[in-house]
């Protein structure tokens, strides 16, 4: 009996372990954020202002032949960097629906109406507010977008201070509203889309969600597949940030 009370107390430890650590992981990533963020208001509203514009707009190309994607490196970072994030998100909010707080539908109906509401209200009140002027109330979706990678971030910072429920909240908000920015994108602000990049992209989706069926769990196919689902997105006309998310719902594993 002695020794079975050794290993629990073990296991304990190593788990009591595994927690502190995760949790000084998730601080570390609201840390940086934060500092990130005070760093960039600083170089915009002082005399780096130019070399900060300057790096932002840094041409940035990855060539293939005759095919290619040439981008400013701050679309790399909006189209790029986002679609990795979101990817995250993704898995963690598809954890949360397999086997969570979310698994129940009831449960998805908050954070739902939170996302519609947070962009259909700011929205009605930029329109109310420029409805005599037709130029400025072509702006009416930018109101609607909610940037919520700054409020996981602090949430990230405050680490097991807050709630859980909060967390899987915000980050359900998150891909709801993501999704609902797109559309807006796609219906209101694209001036063409493609349909051959969307069919592209789409039948990468039939792939991704036929291997998960099939049981392969080489995350190497998962993700050569949705790169390609990525640049199709992102030649489309939609906004490419949709690949993170599609391609967390065909991941192979709850966790990345």
């Amino acid at each position: 009996m002695p020794n079975e009370w050794k290993a629990m107390e073990h296991n304990s430890y190593n788990s009591l372990k595994d927690d502190q650590s995760f949790i000084s992981m998730e601080a570390l990533a609201g840390l940086l954020l934060m500092g990130a963020s005070v760093l960039a208001m600083v170089a915009a509203n002082s005399p780096l202002n130019e070399y900060y514009q300057g790096i932002l707009q840094l041409p940035f190309s990855v060539q293939l032949g005759e095919y290619g994607i040439a981008k400013p490196l701050l679309l790399w970072i909006n189209d790029g960097l986002m679609a990795v994030f979101f990817f995250m998100v993704g898995l963690e909010l598809k954890r949360e629906l397999l086997e969570g707080q979310l698994s129940k539908p009831a449960n998805i109906l908050l954070p739902a109406l939170g996302a519609i509401g947070g962009m259909l209200v700011p929205a009605a009140i930029y329109a109310a507010i420029n409805w005599q002027n037709p130029i400025a109330l072509k702006g009416w979706a930018i109101p609607a977008a909610t940037d919520i990678a700054f409020a996981l971030g602090i949430l990230a910072l405050l680490g097991p201070r807050v709630p859980l429920s909060l967390k899987i909240f915000l980050s359900s908000l998150a891909i709801i509203d993501d999704i609902g920015a797109i559309l807006i994108i796609a219906f209101f602000y694209t001036a063409k889309i493609s349909a051959t990049a969307l069919i592209i992209a789409a039948v990468c989706l039939v792939i991704l969600y036929a291997v998960n069926k099939s049981g392969v769990e080489s995350k190497s196919i998962y993700l050569s597949i949705g790169l390609v689902m990525w640049v199709a997105l992102l030649k489309s006309g939609v906004h490419a940030t949709l690949a993170g998310v599609l391609l967390a719902y065909c991941w192979p594993s709850l966790f990345p």
